[in-house]
């Protein structure tokens, strides 16, 4: 078995940054009418800039594919080029096409050599099964190195013409068009954006990331569920698919819109999640006090105290100094999250020989849960 270190890290976020002033002007107004839940979304969730793949008449300027493309280039340097990638692990949860995958078609724009390719779907964690891929390709000896990826294009779903169809049904049937919460919500919480990782078999650059352990957790077995896009969510609790639809009906109900159950989130998301981070911390011996910077992803700065109380209640002590977030500024990129905030920290200049960085990821999809701790050699 070997060692596996996160030698270098990177990113692409598309465009320019976007205010809270201005996402309407790039996704639209639905109904013609300003969201009257936008103020409340984002008082909430904290987030003050974001980036869209987008232009302002709505139009995209990258695929998702070229988005985790651009990231992946700024990795290369005369030492390592593309043509020495063994491995290229892609994770998204707003791939381009059903078919072919979405690390195929990165693969595409590269013009390189044959790699094993490897793509990971899901919500949030997608981007952190792909590098548990990586990682345990490199840690077993089947490659010397691994490129892994979280990226997502979200903007393109969240347009407003994408829900118009939707909205005149509603007033056809004399009821108030007015978009479902569990839909508009998300349209003020979503960005895009890439970030790509290098994995090698030897510690090499500055401050390379010893990459001690992943751990990973499902709650799909207890819990119904609640993120999901492709579908609608029927009386009893499941999930009727898109292809069950008729045509039709995949424009009236906006079937292909991301959509969450906003009441099952609240209840759940935290509790299991801590829960999660004080059963990996156990399992791999790891005390609280030695974690240098834990490194949640919350889709909202409303679930920060909350996950910070409940740590607490059940024993784990890190206190908010040692937390590195930062949506507050690119906002919640999805799969691509815990990249952006490891690649941040990374290149910061902050990190000194020793320091430990706890990756706590949770996705609300159906409930799971993925941790990494890296330690900086």
């Amino acid at each position: 078995m070997f060692d596996v270190y996160i030698t270098k890290t990177s990113k692409f976020l598309p465009n320019k940054v976007i205010s809270n002033d201005e996402m309407e002007s790039y996704l639209g107004l639905i109904n013609n009418t300003i969201s009257k839940v936008k103020s409340l979304i984002l008082r909430n969730n904290k987030i003050t800039s974001r980036y869209y793949a987008l232009d302002k008449n709505g139009k995209a300027t990258h695929t998702n594919a070229e988005l985790t493309f651009k990231a992946i280039e700024a990795l290369f340097d005369d030492e390592f080029t593309k043509d020495d990638m063994e491995v290229l692990s892609c994770g998204t949860s707003s791939p381009d096409y059903l078919l072919p995958s979405h690390a195929s078609m990165v693969h595409g724009f590269f013009k390189n050599k044959s790699v094993e390719l490897n793509s990971s779907a899901g919500v949030c964690n997608a981007g952190m099964n792909a590098l548990k891929f990586g990682f345990l390709s490199v840690r077993s000896g089947n490659s010397k190195n691994a490129v892994c990826t979280g990226s997502e294009r979200f903007s393109s779903m969240l347009l407003a013409d994408r829900f118009e169809y939707e909205v005149v049904n509603l007033k056809t049937l004399e009821e108030q068009p007015i978009l479902a919460f569990k839909k508009d919500f998300l349209r003020f919480m979503l960005s895009d954006g890439a970030s790509a990782f290098l994995l090698e078999n030897e510690p090499k650059g500055e401050n390379p990331l010893k990459i001690e352990w992943m751990e990973a957790y499902s709650f799909a077995h207890e819990l119904e569920t609640c993120m999901y896009a492709g579908g609608d969510k029927l009386e009893n609790g499941d999930i009727k698919p898109w292809s069950d639809y008729k045509s039709d009906e995949w424009l009236e109900q906006s079937v292909f819109s991301i959509k969450q159950d906003v009441k099952l989130l609240d209840v759940n998301i935290i509790v299991k999640g801590a829960d999660c981070i004080k059963m990996a911390l156990e399992k791999n011996n790891v005390k609280p006090e030695e974690v240098t910077y834990l490194m949640p992803h919350i889709s909202s700065y409303y679930f920060e105290d909350r996950l910070l109380n409940r740590l607490t209640e059940i024993g784990i002590d890190i206190p908010k100094e040692k937390w590195f977030i930062n949506l507050k500024d690119v906002g919640n990129v999805g799969a691509a999250s815990a990249f952006l905030m490891v690649e941040e920290l990374m290149n910061s200049g902050r990190l000194k020989k020793g320091d430990t960085i706890l990756l706590a990821i949770p996705e609300s999809g159906r409930f799971s849960y993925a941790l990494a701790y890296l330690k900086v050699c």
